[in-house]
């Protein structure tokens, strides 16, 4: 397990950002971004994964979580990222549209052998740098920095009309992920 995965408080929530591996545009078909929405409701059923915020954009992914059942965050975490990258790389491979499929796998490959944890494949980068939500100041800042990361791309006008994020959800409405903790300033 990397070093970069070690969160000292278990009963805490935390940013971190997920990049796919030489920032890698990925996640400009829908179908990828699906494998995430998925795992996400997946480890928020059976995992105890509460999330707070989160937002997916073409090449890295940012979530505010906390791990509500006995399971460490860091162990949550490496089971999340191992699955999606395993489920988005076959997706890739057996994608009949995939105009870059080749491209991509080659790059997976190569980070996989300059990484000694990886089997084949590396997906993901190693380095999520959580950071512990320790007092409402930095919560908000970091849930406003993940809601306006597709405004400032210019992808949408307005954080609440980017579909691939929690932003929906903080403006009143249903987003793609059920059950998003929306954390209101007093």
């Amino acid at each position: 397990m990397s070093r970069n995965y070690k969160l000292n408080n278990h009963k805490a929530a935390y940013f971190v950002s997920f990049v796919v591996v030489e920032w890698l545009d990925v996640f400009t078909r829908n179908e990828y971004k699906n494998f995430l929405i998925e795992s996400l409701q997946y480890c928020q059923r059976e995992k105890g994964m509460e999330i707070y915020a989160w937002c997916i954009m073409t090449n890295h992914v940012h979530l505010i979580f906390r791990s509500t059942k006995d399971q460490k965050p860091e162990l949550l975490l490496g089971d999340f990222k191992r699955f999606t990258s395993k489920a988005i790389v076959r997706a890739i491979q057996e994608n009949p549209k995939e105009s870059r499929k080749e491209f991509l796998i080659e790059q997976f490959l190569k980070a996989g052998k300059k990484s000694s944890n990886v089997k084949k494949y590396q997906f993901w980068r190693h380095d999520n740098k959580p950071i512990e939500l320790w007092s409402n100041k930095v919560i908000f800042q970091k849930i406003n920095y993940i809601h306006n990361n597709p405004v400032k791309e210019g992808y949408v006008f307005r954080a609440e009309d980017y579909i691939y994020s929690s932003a929906v959800d903080y403006s009143g409405e249903k987003g793609l992920i059920d059950d998003i903790v929306v954390i209101r300033k007093l």
